[in-house]
């Protein structure tokens, strides 16, 4: 799952239909550069949620290329000139069992009913592709035409087909287990926020926040910031270890490289495969 703010918590990314319209052309036209498989994107004021299949490893160069392009055409649309998300990098998270990426979905779909900004997730006035997901509808989007040149390279038009990958499981049973869930986090959110006497804000009222804002909250402490999903304590155990092996074998490599001993580094090494050229073992 792939998360990120906007600088100063601000309401840059606040649904109209030019910003929900500039995500999703960002994001179709990412994902179909870099062969991500897009699963789920689910955008709030101030933050994204986006889960993805990375079938190829190239999770890195789709998250520059959507985020730059994301930030160049929403300050475009702003009048800014400013860094449009937070300092802090993104927030990668790795799924370690099927359960575990359905967990992720649910929690990004609800998202804007937890925080209390509608009562359900169709009532979202942004970029949320829950329906599109369980109804298997792509999603058609035309380049923005504040940003984008009508001449340049970026496509007229991109189509984004929301999926969900055969190791998930049956996508029949995926669905219906998504529906279930989703309407029990809906009920069970409701049913708190009237016992504890809180309003639901309401896409009106949403519609019409300046995007100059931001929550009255205060920032929660983000000192802790996992890298890896996973409901089975086991699951995490080993993907934790898989983790610490590749660390050590890249840095056991890249000492040698520097050495100018010719070495192959573990599969998952991108920087220098990427820049340097080094050879990387295939992945097994």
């Amino acid at each position: 799952m792939l998360t990120r703010r906007c600088t100063q918590r601000q309401f840059l990314l606040r649904p109209d239909a030019t910003t929900n319209a500039t995500f999703l052309y960002c994001l179709a036209e990412a994902a179909r550069r870099f062969e991500i498989e897009v699963i789920l994107p689910s955008v709030l004021s101030n933050h994204h949620h986006t889960i993805v299949f990375d079938r190829h490893g190239r999770i890195i160069e789709f998250t520059e290329h959507l985020h730059k392009f994301v930030a160049k055409a929403m300050n475009a649309l702003r009048g800014r000139c400013e860094n449009f998300w937070s300092s802090e990098p993104p927030s990668l998270v790795r799924m370690v069992e099927p359960q575990d990426v359905i967990d992720k979905v649910v929690y990004a779909a609800t998202n804007p009913v937890k925080d209390g900004l509608v009562q359900r997730v169709h009532h979202w006035p942004g970029v949320n592709g829950l329906a599109a997901l369980l109804n298997e509808r792509p999603i058609v989007v035309e380049r923005p035409r504040h940003f984008f040149r009508a001449m340049g390279t970026m496509p007229s038009e991109v189509t984004l087909s929301l999926v969900i990958p055969p190791e998930l499981g049956d996508s029949d049973d995926v669905r219906r287990a998504l529906r279930e869930r989703i309407a029990e986090v809906e009920a069970n959110v409701a049913a708190a926020r009237a016992r504890a006497g809180m309003p639901i804000l309401g896409r009106r009222t949403v519609l019409q926040q300046s995007w100059r804002d931001h929550p009255p909250s205060r920032d929660p402490d983000r000192g802790f910031r996992p890298r890896i999903a996973a409901r089975n304590f086991w699951a995490r155990f080993e993907a934790e270890l898989r983790d610490r092996d590749f660390v050590s074998r890249y840095r056991a490599a890249r000492a040698r490289w520097r050495e100018g001993v010719a070495t192959e580094f573990p599969a998952g090494t991108y920087w220098l495969r990427r820049h340097a050229g080094v050879p990387v073992a295939s992945p097994g």
